[in-house]
């Protein structure tokens, strides 16, 4: 009896990331990007917590795979995707069509985010690092974004459509990029890992919520700094 209760226990948090991600897209409907960014940290919170609890509980299962990379799609993928179709169509356009088109262009970050996660299961050689942009950083990264003033930026939806492009691309990548799973707490084996966090905290620090996608950007620039080390 515990070991069925307990073989369900990762896929039950899975789930609470799937409803976490559906309750980010309601969120990004109404453009409210403060509550977006706090469901989509939930949601990475319980994508973490189910990882850690199947490999605790040895509790591994074809289902909860395939479960989780369509929690992570709606999460990270739809969330944000739907948040810059939101945030963009609140800009005025000096052109009506650009104005019907530039909006949708967000959508590629589902389309890709989609195409990654399926790159990534049946990818074998990304056991213990990435290729390419996780899922949970793009969303991070959009989220940490819409945090900032962009209505002060006269060229913002030029340069939001540029940076739509360029993330579609990272997450397909062959870029390698390091993760932050630690197989021991010694500063040799994880020094990217050590170097990246404590960065990222001072960031945190200073900017808050407004230093994410600060804290992404780091990210990649040091993965790519440092591809051989990972």
């Amino acid at each position: 009896m515990a070991n069925r209760i307990t073989r369900h226990i990762p896929n039950t948090i899975t789930c609470c990331n799937l409803l976490s991600g559906c309750m980010a897209v309601f969120a990004a409907f109404n453009s409210d990007a403060w509550h977006t960014l706090l469901w989509v940290v939930a949601g990475a919170l319980f994508d973490f917590c189910d990882g850690l609890s199947a490999r605790a509980l040895k509790a591994y299962s074809p289902i909860g795979k395939e479960l989780d990379s369509l929690a992570d799609l709606i999460t990270f993928g739809l969330a944000p995707a739907v948040l810059c179709i939101m945030i963009l169509r609140e800009f005025s356009y000096a052109n009506d069509t650009i104005a019907l088109i530039l909006p949708y262009t967000g959508l590629a970050l589902v389309v890709f985010a989609a195409l990654r996660l399926a790159k990534f299961n049946t990818d074998e050689r990304q056991t213990s690092s990435f290729l390419g942009l996780a899922v949970p950083a793009n969303a991070l990264f959009w989220c940490g974004l819409f945090q900032l003033d962009l209505n002060a930026i006269p060229a913002a939806p030029w340069i939001i459509g540029a940076l739509v492009v360029l993330f579609a691309g990272l997450m397909v990548s062959e870029i390698p990029m390091f993760s932050l799973k630690f197989k021991s707490l010694r500063w040799a084996d994880n020094k990217v890992r050590f170097i990246f966090l404590i960065v990222s905290v001072i960031i945190l620090a200073l900017l808050r919520e407004k230093g994410l996608s600060a804290i992404i950007g780091w990210y990649i620039i040091l993965s790519v700094l440092t591809k051989n080390q990972h």
